[in-house]
């Protein structure tokens, strides 16, 4: 990481810190929403959450009912 020029490590670090935010909205919202406003399994959200960023942003766009 120490190897890498300055504008990389900023880009990895703004990166991962979008990751973990995406992660910790998604996680809260699948939290709290009841079964019946979620689209599939509840159970089945949680580990598709830890997918990079498709998996927040795939909940958060399609999992919840509105």
């Amino acid at each position: 990481f120490q190897q890498l020029a300055p504008r990389s490590r900023a880009a990895i670090i703004v990166g991962a810190l979008t990751q973990i935010g995406l992660l910790v909205v998604a996680l809260r919202d699948l939290h709290a929403r009841p079964a019946d406003q979620v689209r599939g399994p509840k159970k089945a959200w949680y580990p598709a959450l830890f997918v990079n960023f498709i998996g927040p942003m795939g909940y958060l766009r399609y999992g919840r009912k509105r």
